[in-house]
Formats: C-alpha cells, sequence, structure tokens
C-alpha cells in the first residue's frame, strides 16, 4: 500500500520536474529591491550557476535601444544568449551577467545582474539590475558639442557696388536703394566680420579736382561703414580709405558732360574685400 501511495505522488512531481528543465527554471535566487521604491522584491539567479559567471562585456549601445514590447528574438540579436540555461521558448524570464569598465580609465570592471521580465505573449515588459546603481551606466554618452560651422570669407575679389546705386551724384547720402542694396549684402559680411576685418574703399571718376573727389570718396565710404555698424557688424572690424579717381575701371573719352558722366558710372563705386586678420 505504502509503494502504490508513493508511486503516485512521485510520477507527478518527476512530471513537474521535467517540465521545469524544459522551461529552464532556476531555483537558486538572490534578491534584490526593484526600481518602485521597494515596494516588491525581485529575485536574481545566483551567480554561480550562470553559464559564464565571469560575465560578458555588452554594449552599451544595445543595452540603449532595449524597450517594452521587444520581442526574445530583437532582445537576442542585440544581448546574446539568456546566461542561465533559460531557454526561447516557455519562459518569461531572462537573466544576464554583464561587466562595465570603470570610469577612472583602468581596466578595472565591475558586473551587473540584469533581468528581463517577459509577459504572456513574451514580450519584454519589465526590466531590472543587480544592484539598482548598476542602471546608471545607461545614461546618456557624454558627447562634445559640434563646434559651430565657420563663418564663410569674404570673397576673394572684392564687392563691388555701384555708387550711383547707393547715393546720388555728387552725393556721400546713401539713397533708399542703396539702403535695400546694402540689407541684402548685410548678412554676408556680419559673418565674415566675425573672422575678418572688413575694408570698405570709396572711389569716384576723373570730374572733379583730386582733393575733392578724395575727401567724397571716403564720405562714401564712411557712409557704408555706418550703415553696417548700425546693421550690427562690428565698428572695429571694418575700415575705411577713400582713393578718389583712382584705380578706374572705364576709360573715356567723350567729350559731351552728360555723355562723359554715363561712361564714367563703373570708376565711381565702393568696394569691400576682405583682409585675414594676424
Amino acid at each position: 500500500m505504502q509503494s502504490a501511495s508513493w508511486k503516485r505522488h512521485a510520477l507527478p512531481a518527476a512530471a513537474i520536474g521535467l517540465a521545469c528543465a524544459l522551461a529552464g527554471c532556476s531555483s537558486v535566487h538572490s534578491k534584490a529591491t526593484a526600481g518602485d521604491g521597494g515596494a516588491t522584491e525581485v529575485s536574481f539567479p545566483d551567480p554561480s550557476r550562470a553559464s559564464v559567471p565571469e560575465g560578458i562585456f555588452v554594449n552599451i549601445e544595445n543595452l540603449r535601444k532595449i524597450a517594452p514590447g521587444m520581442t526574445k528574438t530583437q532582445l537576442y540579436n542585440l544581448l546574446g544568449a539568456p546566461h542561465f540555461s533559460e531557454g526561447l521558448m516557455g519562459v518569461r524570464q531572462w537573466n544576464y551577467i554583464f561587466d562595465f569598465r570603470k570610469a577612472d580609465g583602468s581596466n578595472d570592471y565591475f558586473s551587473c545582474q540584469y533581468r528581463i521580465d517577459f509577459d504572456k505573449d513574451y514580450r519584454a515588459q519589465q526590466f531590472h539590475w543587480k544592484p539598482e546603481s548598476c542602471k546608471s551606466v545607461l545614461g546618456e554618452p557624454t558627447t562634445t558639442p559640434a563646434p559651430e560651422p565657420a563663418p564663410a570669407p569674404m570673397p576673394a575679389e572684392p564687392i563691388r557696388l555701384s555708387s550711383d546705386a547707393l547715393f546720388d551724384f555728387d552725393s556721400a547720402d546713401l539713397t533708399e536703394q542703396g539702403r535695400a542694396q546694402l540689407s541684402a549684402l548685410l548678412q554676408q559680411v556680419q559673418s565674415a566680420s566675425h573672422i575678418q576685418n572688413i575694408l570698405i574703399v570709396g572711389y569716384t571718376d576723373r570730374i572733379g579736382s583730386d582733393s575733392y573727389n578724395l575727401g567724397l570718396s571716403r564720405r562714401r565710404a564712411e557712409s557704408v561703414r555706418r550703415f553696417l555698424a548700425d546693421g550690427g557688424v562690428p565698428a572695429s572690424a571694418m575700415q575705411v580709405e577713400g582713393r578718389g579717381k583712382a584705380d578706374p575701371v572705364a576709360q573715356c573719352r567723350d567729350t559731351d558732360r552728360k555723355a562723359l558722366i554715363a561712361c564714367l558710372a563703373p570708376n565711381r563705386r565702393v568696394e569691400l574685400s576682405g583682409v585675414a586678420r594676424p
């Protein structure tokens, strides 16, 4: 009678044990506090029972990719097989032992246990660390901000502006058209002024005396500098010169004054160029 009774009780127990073995159950656990303030205790397997008790160095970027709802296949591709003979099928918990280098630059490292809990559909839902402080390894990596792009330098050739478009004839006062033209140029000059000095040179045609033309050309260059300074270009980054009738770009032989003034228009100009700082 006792023998028959023993058999009736032993067979179900053996079946349960076999099922547990197939499911990857682990019977030896240690306890750690969950990340919810200690309201729940989370069990971790004994590290000595792991297939790699020394742990593995895991790719931290892979750890950062892990999120609720991931499948076992997705997790396997990121972390590899669990370390406690926990198979792909029929289990709702995976456990790992991960190693991380210390931040002091030495070759020393520390180990952490990591547990993943799955729901009834075998999708990851909860993640636990032992010790809890190991979670800090997931902090965002420290990155050096990308340097701001260097401002575009002034063109190699001077920016040539027609003074007739900026000023009325024989005047150093900016016209409305001239202000609009300089406003379009302002952004480029502002950028260049951060790394270069801006040289503003005024010119006139050959009509009139040399002394008068020299003064007029400088007053026109000064008008352009004041406009750019009002727009935010540092005054200290700009230099002005007046060169009068020097360096003509057009040669005219007209005897009629009106035709001569029209022909000499290209010579009446203001040029902006960048000079590299020493």
